[in-house]
């Protein structure tokens, strides 16, 4: 038998080794059952694949990312077998792993039920002790739709696969090179099921440790109104049962802090179906909690040298085909309204009208103030602030209370400076980003860099190359971890995003940062330079909080409703004990207002322990209780969030404590 030469490579280190010309992952960490899949020279391989002679092979363990992306899309691979199993006529859609778990996709005769999917676990409980194999086959175009003649929806993608993306999740099946199909194989090798697939899987399903069904919902095929609607299976796999555990534990932390719940139930926004999906409205302590989020922000950018603009929500469709828009954000701005025609009585046409917009994006109206007269270099940088109202038109089904929206606000600022102080401003800007982001309670970061996607963009390739590596040398010098994303960034700019972590340490993209050198040029944006001649400024498009409806849905949920004092739209609740002690706290009130606290007074009929139980459940920072005591003493009980009480405390003392906490943005 012949042998042949292989590089292992594992933890940093490197090991060569010579073997069996049938050598394949399986014989070299088949006995780890922790190794899921190899990486064979850069690419993810099934562990049964024979290894090439020369192969530098590394093995990818269950907990990386690959390898849980491996374990969720063959969990997903044996949800659609135990669906299939129990309902013969469901046609199947794309299972691809998602974060946290995948899903899949069926065209069933009616939408599952609880009882459905308690079924279809112990279906895939049964299929994952049967250990079956995970068998890849290569096939042509012509045997896969043979082979897959009942699906309607596999015959599709066999046909489209040139043009699969990631944006629909049907890379996971098909892509532009061969097409593939996993058997699953009894112990006997009699194929159990078959699905059309790119892999790589699991060596078999007993490799599956854990895993949960976790809900069910429509979905469009392939994310396409137009399409028909499917029933969408969603779950999860983890490594092992502990870590499911953890998980389901935050699912239900998450659902407690959920900002569509607590906004009901603090009184803060909602979303009535008569104005329209994705479009919220604010009640008074919403508004509250919106207007000292923004005047904080107002002050901390006036500080920084901004300066604030304001714009229009709509604009001739001419500016959005100036600044590109049109030809490549066009599928998420709303229908042009026309408008301004004018007909004669016989209905020639007298005055020809216009399209108009609604912004999606505020930049190209900046540009057009700063266009609006000379700019000297001296007055670089030029720091343009708006807390400006845009639109975009999302499907209905990714729209999501306010974290995912068609109308919001943004805290949008765009930065004009010369080349030479591009990279100072970027570094001075991120951490300017980073400071008022922990001022709001977000301390946990890291960066993620979003890099060209040629197919989606303008502007050459020197540009994008200056843009991206200044950026990359503003994220190097925070200090913060960074991840790329490659092609992610916008048509016109890379970006910087801020993602940061919240109390239950899930991941939320906050700031974003992108540098322009594109939108100058379409926009013919010039400065005087100090020798006299016409330059081009640099551009920097910077959002702050994303936008403020989004930014108030992540603290709902980072403080789980209970806001920081200086945040919290009513700061102090008085309770008297009785209704003979209403004007003592009602003085103690107008005392506090004058301090700038926001307080309330609960003089209703209640007794004395619904009002505190009423006062925690919109979860205000401070109670103060006063009685007969209390009174006689010219003092007042504290109680606290977490039910701590402290009696007695005088109430210049009690004055002192709260407007300190607030003053020091403490957390109490």
């Amino acid at each position: 038998m012949s042998s042949m030469s292989i590089t292992i490579a594992a933890d940093g280190v490197s090991q060569q080794r010579v073997t069996d010309t049938t050598t394949t992952g399986l014989d070299l960490f088949g006995d780890d059952r922790m190794i899921v899949a190899v990486r064979v020279n850069d690419e993810l391989c099934d562990l049964n694949r024979t290894l090439p002679e020369g192969a530098i092979v590394e093995p990818v363990s269950i907990g990386s990312p690959d390898g849980l992306n491996i374990l969720r899309h063959s969990t997903a691979h044996v949800s659609a077998q135990a669906v299939q199993s129990l309902h013969p006529d469901a046609k199947l859609g794309i299972g691809p792993p998602i974060t946290d778990g995948f899903y899949y996709d069926f065209d069933v005769a009616t939408p599952f039920t609880p009882d459905d999917l308690r079924d279809i676990e112990k279906a895939m409980i049964k299929i994952i002790k049967e250990r079956q194999r995970f068998r890849r086959r290569a096939v042509s175009d012509d045997e896969a739709r043979v082979e897959l003649a009942s699906e309607p929806y596999k015959l599709e993608l066999i046909t489209d696969k040139a043009s699969a993306t990631a944006d629909d999740e049907a890379s996971a099946e098909v892509g532009a090179g061969e097409l593939t199909i996993y058997d699953n194989l009894r112990r006997d090798d009699s194929v159990a099921w078959k699905d059309l697939c790119r892999g790589p899987h699991l060596p078999h399903t007993g490799y599956i440790p854990a895993f949960a069904l976790t809900r069910n919902s429509a979905a469009y095929w392939r994310g396409d109104q137009k399409n028909n609607q499917l029933q969408r299976l969603y779950g999860t796999a983890w490594p092992s049962r502990d870590e499911l555990k953890a998980y389901e534990t935050r699912l239900e932390e998450a659902a407690k802090r959920d900002h569509r719940k607590l906004g009901a139930e603090l009184d803060l926004y909602s979303f009535p179906d008569e104005i329209g999906s994705g479009l919220a409205v604010f009640h008074p302590k919403g508004g509250l909690l919106r207007n000292i989020m923004e005047d904080y922000s107002r002050q901390r950018h006036i500080e920084a040298g901004y300066e604030f603009v304001n714009t229009p929500h709509i604009s001739k469709a001419e500016l959005f085909k100036i600044s590109g828009h049109l030809g490549f954000y066009g599928d998420l701005m709303y229908p042009p309204m026309h408008i301004d025609e004018e007909r004669h009585a016989d209905g020639s046409l007298k005055r020809q009208g216009q399209d108009y917009y609604l912004k999606p994006m505020n930049c190209p109206m900046h540009c057009l103030i700063f266009r609006s007269r000379g700019r000297s270099y001296r007055e670089l940088p030029l720091r343009l602030f708006e807390f400006g109202s845009v639109y975009r038109y999302e499907l209905s089904g990714v729209v999501h209370g306010l974290t995912r929206v068609r109308g919001m606000t943004q805290d949008d600022a765009h930065i004009y400076c010369t080349v030479d102080q591009m990279q100072d401003e970027l570094t001075s800007l991120l951490q300017f980003v980073l400071k008022l982001l922990a001022d709001y309670g977000l301390t946990d970061f890291y960066l993620e860099l979003s890099t060209r996607d040629p197919e989606k963009s303008i502007g050459s390739d020197e540009d994008w190359e200056r843009a991206t590596n200044a950026l990359r040398q503003a994220a190097e010098a925070s200090g913060l971890h960074l991840v790329l994303d490659p092609g992610g960034a916008a048509f016109y700019a890379p970006k910087v995003s801020v993602q940061a972590r919240d109390a239950i340490g899930r991941s939320w993209q906050m700031s974003t940062i992108q540098v322009d050198l594109m939108l100058p040029d379409r926009f013919d944006l010039e400065i005087t330079a100090p020798d006299g001649s016409r330059q081009r400024p640099v551009m920097i498009h910077r959002a702050l909080f994303g936008s403020v409806e989004r930014f108030i849905g992540v603290l709902v949920e980072h403080y789980a409703g209970a806001f920081p004092p200086w945040l919290a739209p009513v700061q102090v609740i008085c309770v008297p004990v009785a209704g003979e002690f209403n004007d003592y706290l009602i003085n103690l009130a107008d005392r506090l207002r004058g301090a700038g606290v926001r307080v309330e007074v609960d003089t209703s009929d209640d007794r004395m322990q619904k009002k505190i139980r009423n006062a925690e459940r919109v979860k205000v920072p401070y109670i103060l209780i006063a009685g007969g005591d209390d009174a006689a003493a010219n003092a007042v009980s504290f109680r606290y969030r977490d039910r701590r009480q402290r009696n007695g405390v005088p109430i210049d003392e009690a004055i002192e404590e709260i407007t300190g906490d607030i003053a020091a943005r403490r957390q109490v």
